[in-house]
């Protein structure tokens, strides 16, 4: 009973090259093994493998979504926007602050 409550820590997250991904992708889609024996063969998670097939076909427009360099640009916009916010309000309190001493 002493295992009950007790998680097994996770691994720490990896990342992989875009080459070691393609290939990885390459053999999912020749089709002589499937996604989770590919995955099983690489010590790799399922999901992750299959989310990387996933992004392959929406890259080669066999799928509809977002491509890498869409994602990549999306992924830098919401930086630039959020850093923007944060100099708005930076700049609003500076003039409050200043509307204060001025009177």
């Amino acid at each position: 009973m002493e295992s009950m409550g007790k998680k097994k820590p996770r691994r720490p997250r990896h990342s992989f090259t875009p080459e070691f991904k393609a290939e990885i992708v390459g053999l999912c889609r020749r089709g002589d093994r499937s996604v989770g024996q590919v995955a099983r063969d690489f010590e790799l998670t399922e999901t992750a493998v299959r989310d990387w097939v996933k992004q392959a076909e929406v890259d080669a427009g066999e799928r509809n979504g977002l491509t890498s360099s869409e994602r990549e640009e999306l992924a830098a916009l919401r930086r630039e926007n959020r850093r923007l916010r944060e100099d708005v309000d930076i700049l609003k309190r500076a003039t409050a602050f200043f509307a204060k001493e001025t009177r």
